[in-house]
């Protein structure tokens, strides 16, 4: 049986979120304004010019409300376990822990060992991200903060705030990470009071 690559599976998302659109009746202007993604990254997704990646899937999922296994074409096996399949994106694996459509979606996140320290690229989307250190020391740039978290320690954060994640000595990290729309806050924060390197239950 033929195996599909991840480019196969990269680019057949395109044509699938042009069709969900169209299917819906939503313009790209009306997408645009709902998911805060501009018109012309969404025009580029859905025409191939544009690779998908997380950032832009999970605003789709949650405004079309589907899982976020259906915009990349995952098979529907009528188990309702986890299957987990993962994510390569920036060099990083995502392990989906989740299904639901719309708000929070958890993931495992794997960092590989480096054997050169990489220079912090900070992003910027929309929604907030809580994610908890499993093994390995993670550097976690917010803003102007440079932080250090051992295993055990967790942070939240509202991702409109420039951030990066990566190795804090070039060894592998796993963490958990959730994602979820703005407004929506897990139980476990950075406290910005304490030792950058602590984390607060409230």
């Amino acid at each position: 049986m033929d195996r599909k690559t991840d480019d196969d599976v990269l680019d057949a998302v395109g044509p699938r979120l042009r069709a969900l659109r169209r299917d819906r009746g939503i313009t790209l202007a009306d997408l645009a304004t709902t998911t805060g993604v501009s018109e012309s990254t969404l025009s580029r997704l859905e025409s191939g010019q544009r690779r998908p990646s997380l950032e832009l899937l999970l605003p789709l999922a949650r405004t079309y409300d589907v899982p976020l296994d259906d915009l990349v074409g995952a098979p529907r096996t009528g188990d309702p376990r986890i299957h987990l399949k993962p994510i390569k994106r920036f060099g990083m694996t995502f392990v989906p822990l989740s299904r639901r459509p719309g708000g929070v979606h958890a993931f495992k996140m794997i960092i590989p060992a480096q054997p050169e320290p990489l220079e912090p690229t900070p992003q910027t989307h929309e929604g907030f991200e809580w994610l908890y250190v499993l093994n390995g020391r993670l550097r976690l740039v917010i803003g102007d903060r440079d932080l250090t978290l051992p295993p055990g320690e967790a942070a939240e954060f509202d991702t409109s705030l420039p951030h990066w994640l990566g190795s804090a000595d070039g060894g592998a990290v796993e963490l958990l990470i959730l994602f979820g729309v703005q407004g929506i806050r897990a139980h476990v924060r950075t406290d910005p009071h304490r030792s950058p390197r602590a984390g607060s239950r409230r």
